[in-house]
């Protein structure tokens, strides 16, 4: 098998306008720009290897005609008909082996590069695009409907094409040999393209019924998988199975009605041509009793009208899995064809920030509400300088720190990092300078090693070793059967919440980032993984320009300011001290904490 090569990339099509969700069979045919030279090489093996139908009735024909005739003077005419069949039948090996080969390469890069395209532009996305879309839905388009795609473009190159080419062939042979019975195999044809057109828009729409209560049942069921902990502790395991039912009831109802649809789009293709196979039996047999064809004929007639049969019972038969490539097609392009793309396009590279920010009348509301989550905000950081942001919840605390990280960008005013505009910064080299430690701690299943080394090749082990020191990470390390190499499980599940912080904090600092993001890092902890949490934490803070979410207001008692925020604005700024004596705001909420 020859090298497939580099997947490709369909997303520039889509960006370019190219592409439009609503033409899927002009999508399909770009999808396969750059290998249509396969295609075309495919379709001809495909007509070396499908010779026998078309040579067998001929040669058949010919045999019949000749022993219904005067007795020949010899047999040399059989074994040159024989050997003719043997060699045409003993070809169809190499020619399908081949055949396949060219077909499948194509359809197997097609496949690599939707799903590594879909990939892609889910991590240029918004991330107010991925709060709207359940991670099942998207699961669902780059596993299924991806799939349903390979398995169109495979329908149309090994049924519907074949099927075509098998049509044409048989009729111009016909037509070689009577215009008569040429113009009975045409008859058919309407009536294939009559009964698909009366069944595609049902087949459609109740593809595309099928199709999102998929998308909704995978969104649900992911959701209930990592609700399990939840619903088993509150006791609540049957009304999580009843939702869940209800789901694949409603499921099992739109499957139904797909099939039985498909079943009657079936048997009547099948009835109305099998009849028509008759009536061409009967025909050329009427014809061959008048004299107007040799008794010979009605085979080879009859064995290329069954190819014409059997050829457009191949195409109806594959129309409804083309109505569900079609509309997984429109499904992904729902995603392709999305402009809510990466907030910033900057693209201007800076090698380092010594990290003074400045705010500048900054507004901001979440898409499909008019509600400010921030107005007017104002601050100045120095570099260097560690800020802690306190207030009640949906002050606007974590939107400013999603702004730092240019997850969201200012419905107004600026911000400017180093005196540059965020609009002008490359995104991607700016977040390489920055490390984020959330509340809720990301992991993945593999090892402590790789989940504190992730995006990082060849890391010296003493660096490691320095992390994990500088994260009080060693007690950690020295309890695990493997130490650093120990599988910690999906989300790091074998291990404490606070042994998951730290793995958090080694990973941020191995980077030796210049600008620190923690959002209410200790606030899932008991008090003394705080204490060990918050002395890793004083490690990766020093010289950084840090910003700090914290509920908890005794944690943030050594941040060089505090910054009160209420309704979105800077109520009060000020050490701990100078807060405290002030008794405002921030006095107000210690008090509640007391």
């Amino acid at each position: 098998m020859a090298n497939l090569g580099k997947p490709l990339d369909f997303e520039q099509l889509f960006m370019d306008g190219c592409l439009r969700k609503d033409r899927p069979f002009h999508i399909l045919m770009l999808l396969y720009k750059g290998l249509r030279m396969n295609l075309l090489l495919s379709l001809v093996f495909y007509i070396l290897k499908h010779a026998p139908t078309w040579v067998i009735p001929i040669v058949t024909a010919d045999m019949i005609n000749r022993l219904s005739g005067p007795k020949p003077e010899n047999l040399n005419w059989l074994w040159i008909d024989l050997a003719l069949l043997a060699v045409v039948i003993i070809q169809n090996i190499p020619s399908a082996v081949i055949h396949v080969s060219f077909m499948s390469r194509s359809s197997r890069q097609v496949e690599a590069g939707l799903r590594g395209t879909l990939i892609r532009k889910l991590q240029h996305l918004s991330m107010s695009y991925h709060s709207d879309l359940r991670s099942g839905k998207l699961q669902s388009k780059v596993l299924r409907d991806v799939e349903a795609i390979e398995t169109l473009s495979k329908q149309m190159m090994y049924s519907f094409i074949p099927a075509i080419t098998n049509v044409l062939i048989a009729i111009v042979l016909t037509l070689t040999k009577s215009l008569t019975v040429s113009a009975f195999f045409i008859m058919v044809i309407p009536f294939g393209a009559i009964l698909i057109t009366s069944f595609r828009k049902k087949i459609r729409s109740r593809n595309r019924e099928f199709r999102r209560h998929i998308e909704h049942m995978s969104g649900q069921v992911a959701e209930t998988v990592e609700m399990i902990p939840v619903t088993r502790a509150h006791g609540l395991d049957e009304f999580e199975i009843e939702k869940v039912d209800n789901t694949l009831h409603e499921l099992k109802g739109k499957g139904y009605r797909l099939d039985i649809t498909e079943a009657l789009f079936g048997a009547s293709s099948w009835v109305v041509f099998t009849l028509f196979q008759a009536l061409c039996l009967g025909f050329t047999c009427v014809m061959a009793y008048n004299g107007k064809i040799p008794v010979g004929d009605v085979v080879m007639y009859q064995g290329f009208f069954a190819t014409i049969l059997s050829s457009l019972n191949a195409i109806l038969s594959v129309y409804p899995q083309f109505a569900r490539g079609f509309e997984s097609i429109h499904s992904i392009s729902e995603v392709l064809t999305s402009n809510q793309v990466e907030e910033y396009q900057g693209t201007r590279k800076v090698e380092s920030f010594r990290g003074a920010f400045e705010f500048q009348n900054v507004q901001f509301s979440y898409k499909d509400t008019d509600k400010h989550v921030l107005s007017e905000f104002n601050l100045s950081v120095n570099p260097g300088e560690c800020i802690a942001f306190v207030g009640e919840s949906g002050a606007g605390k974590s939107t400013v720190l999603s702004m730092v990280v240019g997850f969201y960008r200012p419905n107004a005013g600026h911000i400017l990092i180093d005196g540059v505009p965020m609009d002008e910064l490359d995104m991607r080299l700016y977040r390489q300078k920055l490390a984020v430690v959330p509340q809720t701690t990301v992991l993945f299943s593999g090892s402590i090693r790789s989940n504190i080394t992730f995006g990082l090749d060849n890391v010296p082990e003493e660096r490691v070793m320095e992390v994990v020191r500088m994260a009080n990470l060693q007690d950690v390390i020295a309890e695990m059967p493997d130490g650093l190499d120990t599988l910690i499980g999906e989300h790091g599940g074998k291990l404490s919440g606070g042994q998951r912080q730290r793995i958090a904090i080694a990973r941020a600092m191995i980077r030796n980032p210049e600008i620190i993001l923690l959002d209410e890092a200790t606030s899932a902890l008991d008090n003394i993984s705080e204490h060990v949490v918050q002395k890793a934490m004083q490690e990766l803070i020093r010289g950084r320009t840090t910003f700090i979410v914290a509920h908890r207001l005794s944690t943030i008692r050594d941040a060089d300011r505090i910054v009160v925020m209420k309704n979105g604005r800077v109520a009060e700024v000020g050490t701990y001290q100078e807060l405290m004596e002030r008794q405002g705001e921030f006095y107000q909420l210690k008090q509640l904490q007391a």
